[in-house]
């Protein structure tokens, strides 16, 4: 489906990105290593690649990007239903920054396609899901995998090294690209850090240096 706009949107995602990122950093605690700023810019910008590699219009790269950036937002509120809470924070500010109910509408339905299990139904929810686990296909997943397991460490959710591998194994096995664009661009890469998870098992579950 394209989306288009009847009257052209003021949307302002300069602004928009800026209130956002300092929002975050304002707001989370330092505990949230993973779930960060930086996260948000990355999946940011991830989006924006495979926007353009799955043909979006502009358009519909505006409200992607604008989700991207929402799209873990409600952390600053709980970590346990963010999406939702993201979902709200945008429906909040989203109207101050020239979006429409209807744009607001399709942002809000593409950050809550992010919870895991994914479920996207549309283009745009298939590429931000997408964006946001893009660095499982990346030669970083395990720098930006150790951040996550020391986020789950502040948290109170202690886990040995040998564990955490087995849920990474597990989650890199079961996990799918959904759009062609992000299959053809990080599926080999993706496949290789699980074998290099699976060796380092095989090894006695050392840390990756």
């Amino acid at each position: 489906m394209i989306y288009t706009s009847a009257t052209p949107s003021e949307m302002n995602l300069t602004n928009l990105t800026d209130f956002i990122i300092e929002k975050m950093k304002r707001e989370l605690p330092s505990t949230i290593v993973y779930h960060s700023a930086d996260h948000t810019l990355d999946v940011h910008d991830a989006a924006i690649r495979l926007a353009n590699l799955e043909g979006l219009t502009k358009y519909e790269t505006d409200l992607l990007r604008a989700a991207a950036l929402f799209h873990d937002s409600g952390i600053t509120v709980s970590f346990d239903d963010h999406e939702a809470h993201s979902a709200a924070i945008a429906g909040e500010y989203l109207p101050s920054f020239g979006y429409q109910q209807e744009e607001i509408e399709i942002i809000q339905n593409m950050i809550m396609s992010t919870r895991l299990p994914q479920n996207a139904s549309t283009l745009l929810e298939r590429v931000l899901c997408d964006a946001d686990l893009d660095y499982l296909g990346r030669a970083d997943f395990f720098v930006i995998a150790q951040k996550l397991r020391l986020e789950w460490e502040y948290s109170g959710n202690k886990i040995d090294l040998k564990e955490w591998y087995v849920i990474q194994m597990n989650f890199l096995k079961n996990h799918k690209y959904l759009t062609d664009s992000a299959i053809q661009l990080r599926n080999n890469r993706k496949i290789q850090n699980l074998k290099e998870i699976e060796q380092l098992c095989v090894n006695g579950c050392k840390q990756k240096s």
